[in-house]
This record gives C-alpha cells, sequence and structure tokens, in this order.
C-alpha cells in the first residue's frame, strides 16, 4: 500500500454502489468500507434510493468507470426489486473489468474458467485463503460444493479445481445428496439455508466450510436448531433474533475443522475486497489487464 501511494501520490480507490436501505447490507458495506479505509485505501460510498430506476444505476456506474480516482467499483446486492428481474447482472457487466472487485464480470469469469483470472469473487477467494493458511491440503482431495451460484459455488469450484482438487458440484436437483456430501475431504455449504447441512452429510474429520449467514426470528426455529443452554439460545433470548450458517451446529461434533458463523467466513470476504481494490488499482497504473 505504501509503496504504490509513493509511486503514485494517492491511495488506491474503492467506489461502492449501495441501492435502498436493507439493513443487512447496511451493515456489510459499513464493514467493507471501515476494513478498506482501515488498510489505507480510500472508500467512497454511492448511495441510490429504494425507488432508483435501473438507468439510475447504470448512469452512477459509468460515471464510476470513467473516474481515474476510482480503482475498484463494488455494488452491494441485493438490488432493490424496482430496478426489476435481471437488474443486477446488467448492472455486473456495465462496471469495467479492470475495476471489477467482485469478479462478476463475463470478463472476468472467463479468465477464471482459463486460470488466468486476479480479479475473482470475494467469498470463494476467501475461502480458498482460509484453507491454504491453515494448512488444509487440496492437492488430490476431494470436495463438494453445495451451491451452484455465480457468486459463490461456481467460481467456489473452480478455484478448487484449480488447485488439483477432485471437485463435485451439487445443488437442489442432486439425487441423494447426503451421500455425495459425506464423499468429501472439503465440504462447502452456500445455499443459504440454516442449519440445512446435518452431521450425516460430514464425513468424520472432514473441513467443512459454511458460507451461509442467515437470519432467525422464530423461537421455534431457534430451539430446534440450537440445544437448551447454548450461546445462540441465550443471544436470540436477548436480541430476538440469531445468526446461523448453512451448516448445523451439531455438524462442529464430526468435522475436523468447521468456519463459524459469524466470524469465519464473513471478515475473509472482506479482506478479499481489499485486496481486489490494490489489485485493480496496481494494474490499472501499470497499463495491463485483469489476467
Amino acid at each position: 500500500m505504501t509503496a504504490f501511494i509513493q509511486r503514485h501520490g494517492r491511495p488506491p480507490g474503492l467506489g461502492v454502489v449501495l441501492a435502498g436501505h436493507s439493513p443487512a447490507s447496511e451493515v456489510y458495506v459499513r464493514n467493507k468500507l471501515k476494513t478498506v479505509a482501515a488498510a489505507g485505501c480510500r472508500a467512497e460510498l454511492f448511495r441510490l434510493d429504494a425507488t432508483a430506476a435501473l438507468d439510475d444505476a447504470l448512469a452512477l456506474v459509468r460515471r464510476l468507470n470513467g473516474d481515474d480516482t476510482i480503482d475498484g467499483i463494488l455494488v452491494q446486492s441485493p438490488l432493490p426489486d424496482a430496478m426489476g428481474a435481471g437488474a443486477e447482472q446488467e448492472v455486473f457487466d456495465t462496471i469495467d473489468p479492470a475495476k471489477d472487485v467482485d469478479g462478476f464480470h463475463p470478463f472476468n469469469v472467463g479468465l477464471l474458467v482459463q486460470k488466468r483470472a486476479r480479479l475473482v469473487a470475494c467469498t470463494p477467494l476467501g475461502c480458498v485463503e482460509l484453507l491454504e493458511r491453515e494448512g488444509i491440503a487440496l492437492r488430490g482431495k476431494h470436495a463438494v460444493v453445495i451451491g451452484r451460484s455465480d457468486i459463490v459455488g461456481k467460481p467456489m469450484a473452480l478455484l478448487l479445481l484449480h488447485r488439483d482438487t477432485t471437485v463435485t458440484m451439487c445443488h437442489s436437483r442432486t439425487v441423494d445428496l447426503p451421500a455425495i456430501a459425506r464423499s468429501a475431504d472439503i465440504l462447502v455449504a452456500a445455499i443459504g439455508r440454516p442449519g440445512f447441512v446435518t452431521r450425516d452429510f460430514v464425513k468424520p474429520g472432514a473441513t467443512v466450510i459454511d458460507v451461509g449467514i442467515n437470519t432467525l426470528t422464530d423461537r421455534a426455529e431457534v430451539e430446534r436448531l440450537f440445544a437448551e443452554g447454548s450461546r445462540k439460545r441465550a443471544v436470540f433470548g436477548e436480541k430476538g433474533s440469531v445468526l446461523i450458517g448453512d451448516v448445523h451446529p451439531d455438524v462442529d461434533e464430526v468435522a475436523g475443522a468447521l468456519t463459524p458463523v459469524p466470524g469465519g467466513v464473513g471478515p475473509l470476504t472482506i479482506a478479499m475486497v481489499l485486496r481486489n481494490t490494490v489489485t485493480a488499482a496496481e494494474q490499472r497504473k501499470d497499463g495491463g489487464r485483469a489476467i
């Protein structure tokens, strides 16, 4: 970071677009801005009202594309329903690929397929960073990814594949999902269903990455998932809500390693936003492409 500032006379700049007033999005964006700014980057928030049209979002993205002080652009999803179906993809497609710190532009996705991308979707990138830093063997191992989204599931599978992992992708139409999941040395859950992955899905000693983050507000659901006297029940009693991932808490008794929710994948995702912002800034100043 210091070297970049010395060479170019300014810090890397990140522009974050937030449309609407989703409480969850407000929290995510606030954490991203705080982390990026604390590391010495310039982070600026650009707001759009919940009633804004798709054209408003596209116009803002084009303005940021042309702003030379903005090296990275991040559009917080989901966008308001008022923008219409397909709005997110159209907005992502409009972002300059060289500033696409989320790694969602088709150009960057194509480079990822070819094992040439530097700007990669932040959540799966953070998951792989976690696995590598924890010394979890990937080469020759079997990974099962539950979820096939463009944001997590597909890029996660590609990143693992590029590290010589044998990858099986599962989804809502997979037959006998628990049996397939039990074959995994590394199991990644990214489906947005609270506590869906139970101990029956997990091979003893497997590494489990829980990407899900779900807010529970129903007492009966909380009592079904968490044992009496658990900390999660206590949090629910205090706040009236509690966070849980896609993995049932009982999996901790079977897995060799399990990421917590919150505090596991989430902070790493934000750290990868910072990494991608610096990478985008360096590539742009060096006149290179995101490869």
